[in-house]
């Protein structure tokens, strides 16, 4: 690239990156305030979204800040009023039950937040479990059927390959590791269907339970409006489910047209102002997205990317202003290897001071390896946790080679060097070194988790072999010791330097951010330009239907050959 190339580049980006990012001076709400505030799209846990996702029009939006100022109209007198538009959201039943909790607090002191629903098709299970903690839900008038009960899809992929000419050979240590049968297999297994239905039921009662509490209502008239679907925002008024159905200008207006203030406003008011006074100052360590080797890139989507996350430890545990570490994880796990040296850094940083761990959606498989040693782990009752197995997946492509019409010939040197082939079988030798490698692998895990949390071997042993528990049941079996979000788990972590529960803390992200001129930079060296292009043109092209991208996604992240540490795909209850 030219200079002056180079140079036209970074005037474009700052100009555009001054109006993303440029903060205003402190804001003060008048009196009387009505706070309104728009949750929709993807939330994620991030210390901020890199700057060509967001040019490129991405949702996605990091969700601490948003929990911080909910947090913050808790304690402003200046704000009456709470109006909590909800839109379609993509995200999970951790961070679900972290927004419910905050509106309820809103609710406690005060705010009388109001939820407003305004979210087209079938099935608004998640965005109206939301919505029900507010003091008042409103549904838009066009509304249909948001309220449906729950569901879990999973495809199979073994009948795909099989069209194909395609065998997947399959090792792994536990009968619940159905993420191998998901891609070899034709149907669900006896034990995946069990785990399935388990965290169905769990969350099913949670949700039940949930907007029972809210609403006021008895449990048995909830699942009963379940069972009576497909109810009409009319048929959601009469059983008491909603508070009633207008449009959101006729709400306000009913209020007496109160002073609004936005969240993009809102977002500039000073702590202080509130009486915010932290007596200490925390380390919010991220690690979202599958657990990967090395660094992370400005151009790829989230990553628990081992040597950042392992840096940001090192960084926290060595800066004496930070008095305890806060490690929010949201990951399905990925690779052995890097759970274990991301597991490493979380021991050595806890020799300074304590780590405990916040779950977001998951911690599965490998996104669980890295916390299962931390001196704390809370978990939302609705997050997924566990998941501790390993399996191998190697396909074998002769068979494609052969309705394609291509030629074959694999020539090897080593007994067992036929692992690295993809067009023919191994050898029983060779497979029985491969079994030895995945138990190894296992045993570790069994290990870090034994150690970690206080267990036998065979007590892990029992509830892992690749099962999936929600946070809820996570605590019954000793997975998780608490219950609760980023407050619990802050609490815990006051708790553990000797601060008291309303003590004030400062949350400070880790890794911070980037400046605007590396990220810049970066994206211009890694081919970000054309990244955003891509992503621009990709968004104007029709989506796939959501089980097939899931699990697009999923089949793109599966390394081959090579033991891996995830949970089934895409698990996703609606």
């Amino acid at each position: 690239m030219s200079i002056v190339r180079w140079l036209l580049v970074v005037l474009l980006v700052g100009g555009v990156g001054w109006l993303l990012f440029h903060e205003r001076p402190g804001f003060a709400p008048p009196a009387g305030s009505t706070l309104v505030i728009d949750l929709a799209g993807d939330y994620q846990e991030t210390a901020g979204t890199p700057l060509f996702a967001r040019l490129a029009g991405e949702q996605k939006q990091p969700l601490l800040p948003l929990l911080s100022q909910l947090r913050l109209a808790e304690r402003d007198d200046r704000i009456t009023g709470v109006l909590i538009k909800v839109h379609s959201l993509g995200i999970g039943w951790g961070k679900a039950q972290e927004l419910r909790e905050a509106i309820t607090s809103l609710r406690e002191k005060g705010r009388h937040p109001i939820a407003y629903v305004e979210v087209e098709g079938f099935g608004a299970n998640l965005e109206y479990y939301v919505a029900s903690a507010a003091e008042e839900v409103w549904l838009a008038p066009a509304t249909r059927t948001p309220f449906v009960g729950l569901a879990a899809e999973y495809l199979f992929l073994g009948g795909l390959w099989e069209k194909l000419g395609v065998k997947i050979d399959v090792e792994r240590i536990g009968e619940y590791k159905s993420a191998a049968e998901i891609y070899a297999d034709k149907e669900m297994s006896e034990p995946h269907r069990e785990m399935a239905n388990s965290l169905l039921d769990s969350i099913t009662d949670q949700f039940v339970a949930g907007v029972a509490q809210s609403r006021g209502l008895d449990e048995e008239k909830v699942r009963s409006a379940m069972n009576a679907a497909p109810m009409t925002a009319e048929d959601m008024k009469a059983a008491g489910l909603v508070t009633g159905i207008a449009y959101v200008d006729e709400i306000l207006k009913q209020r007496g047209d109160p002073k609004i203030v936005k969240a993009e406003e809102y977002a500039a008011v000073d702590p202080a102002s509130v009486g915010f006074a932290p007596k200490a100052t925390f380390a919010v360590i991220y690690g979202a997205g599958p657990v990967q080797l090395g660094e992370g890139s400005s151009r790829r989507s989230l990553a628990l990317a081992s040597e950042d996350v392992a840096k940001a430890l090192r960084d926290a545990a060595e800066d004496d202003s930070i008095k305890a570490i806060l490690f929010r994880v949201d990951s399905p796990g990925g690779s052995p290897l890097a759970s274990d040296l991301v597991w490493h850094a979380v021991q050595e940083a806890r020799k300074h001071k304590p780590v405990v761990a916040s779950v977001s959606d998951m911690a599965a498989s490998g996104g669980y390896y890295v916390i299962a040693g931390t001196d704390g782990l809370v978990a939302p009752p609705g997050s997924l946790v566990g998941s501790i197995g390993v399996y191998v997946l190697r396909p074998m492509l002769e068979g494609l080679f052969e309705k394609l019409g291509i030629g074959y010939t694999g020539l090897t040197r080593g007994e067992h060097a036929d692992m690295l082939l993809s067009g023919k079988p191994m050898s029983d030798a060779s497979r029985a070194l491969l079994a030895r490698e995945v138990r190894g692998t296992y045993d570790l895990f069994v290990k870090r988790v034994a150690d970690g949390r206080g267990l036998s071997p065979e007590r892990v042993d029992g509830i892992g072999r690749g099962r999936v528990w929600t946070g809820a049941q996570g605590v019954e079996i000793g997975l998780v010791d608490s219950l609760g979000g980023i407050r619990a788990a802050t609490n815990l972590a006051k708790e553990k330097v000797g601060l008291k529960k309303d003590d004030d803390v400062g949350l400070v992200p880790y890794p911070r951010a980037k400046p605007l001129l590396e990220q810049v930079r970066e994206a211009v060296k890694s081919g970000g330009i054309e990244e955003a292009r891509v992503a621009i043109a990709r968004a104007a092209l029709p989506s796939l239907p959501a089980p097939v991208a899931r699990l697009a996604a999923w089949v793109a992240s599966v390394p081959a050959g090579a033991p891996a540490l995830l949970p089934p795909v895409a698990i996703d209850i609606r």
